[in-house]
């Protein structure tokens, strides 16, 4: 029977609201800075929320030509950027010999939003004669992984994972499975998204999961304290290279972590909301521990979902205590959207990039803005300050809209 191949981190990319790549976002979480202000990008004033986490000063010119740029919504802009910066950082060129064997998988949670409204927008003032013939490839979810396997040359399996704000976090997960069975030697993998405009913002401001702390937007993500009231809109990218160690050896690449272990599950119980005993959450995180065959006694770290919403901080919680029982007290748990907003699809590509940092790096990012506690959220999450510690193990987790869950493990690498 084939083994199992061990697979490995060789390269991260990341354009979030604290950064236009990896270092910098990373420098600036541990400086606690927030990437959460006002709305500029469009005329929000009649809005409930008008405040966001938005990448500011990105020039997808300096990754793409302007004609490229053209035809990509800016979900699909910051999924190449990041995939551009990706390569460099680990030194990586897909062969074209052996191209079949370099694959893309990049999570999207919503896709074109923007093409969606411009368009429309046309159909209805000027008729269906002006709507672009580039209309549905601007638009669908899976553009992002063709447009970063376009400009790779990767002929390996080329994927695009919808699953709402689990997308990026499934999209690694697979991705780790392909090389583990042998079906890639190479995955870009992550999640991108870009849906701060009129129509994702008021739908989101209509399903009242947005925080309306508007004068103070720094304050305003708020992950498991007691005064949170909802999640801030994010965009961004967060993508890895994944290898399989063989390969990463074999061409000496920097290896910054090890991936063992995936969970998914389902809730199977709401359209938008966890079920009050966490059950969901608790398979998928008990589950990634059980494919890695690790104890729960070994965990040092989680990355947390952490939305800032009432039931998500509270449920999540749950299932870390209902997993981990005397133990969750000792884990070190942080929440980065405290600090960029929570980007939907891309949201698990970005955190396992910090979470992998963490790994490497030694150190626990901070949740920031954790100021009165909640009794029903009393686990360590880091408050508001980063912390080293000695990491072996980190768990990313992300839950979605329609009850998925995903989490993936990370192993710090030694050989």
């Amino acid at each position: 029977m084939k083994q199992f191949r061990r697979v490995v981190v060789t390269g991260l990319a990341a354009v979030t609201p604290i950064g236009n790549d990896y270092q910098t976002s990373w420098d600036n979480l541990l400086a606690c800075k927030s990437g959460i202000g006002p709305i500029t990008a469009f005329d929000c004033s009649q809005f409930d929320a008008r405040i966001a986490g938005q990448v500011r000063d990105f020039d997808p010119g300096l990754y793409m030509p302007a004609k490229q740029v053209k035809r990509m919504d800016r979900f699909c802009l910051f999924a190449v950027a990041a995939a551009n910066m990706l390569l460099k950082h680990a030194n990586y060129a897909v062969d074209p010999a052996k191209a079949d064997r370099t694959g893309v998988n990049v999570g999207v949670g919503l896709g074109g939003i923007h093409t969606i409204e411009t368009h429309h927008t046309k159909l209805v003032e000027s008729g269906p004669g002006r709507v672009s013939p580039f209309f549905i490839p601007l638009l669908i979810a899976n553009m992002a992984a063709g447009q970063v396997s376009i400009m790779a040359g990767a002929k390996g399996p080329n994927l695009c994972t919808t699953t709402a704000c689990a997308s990026g976090t499934h999209a690694i997960g697979y991705a780790y499975t392909d090389i583990q069975l042998g079906r890639a030697d190479a995955m870009i993998c992550g999640g991108a998204e870009g849906t701060i405009s009129p129509l994702g913002v008021s739908g989101f401001t209509a399903a009242r999961a947005l925080s309306c702390r508007n004068d103070e937007p720094e304050r305003a993500s708020r992950p498991f304290d007691k005064d949170r009231d909802g999640f801030v809109m994010g965009e961004g990218s967060g993508l890895l290279l994944l290898e399989s160690l063989e390969q990463a050896r074999e061409r000496g690449a920097t290896i910054y972590a090890e991936v063992v272990g995936l969970g998914a599950s389902s809730d199977a119980y709401h359209m938008t909301s966890p079920p009050e005993d966490a059950s969901g959450m608790f398979l998928a995180m008990r589950n990634a521990l059980r494919e890695a065959e690790v104890d729960p006694s070994e965990i040092d770290h989680i990355n947390a979902h952490g939305t800032s919403t009432y039931l998500n901080d509270l449920c999540e919680t749950r299932a870390i205590k209902n997993l981990f029982g005397d133990q969750a007290k000792n884990i070190s748990i942080s929440a980065n959207k405290s600090q960029t907003g929570h980007l939907l699809g891309a949201a698990g590509g970005m955190e396992s990039v910090f979470s992998v940092l963490s790994l490497y790096h030694g150190i626990v990012p901070p949740t920031i803005n954790y100021e009165t506690p909640d009794p029903e959220c009393d686990l360590d999450y880091t408050p508001n300050a980063p912390r080293k510690r000695d990491i072996q193990y980190a768990l990313c987790n992300s839950f979605g809209f329609g009850g998925t869950n995903a989490c993936v493990l990370y192993k710090r690498f030694e050989g």
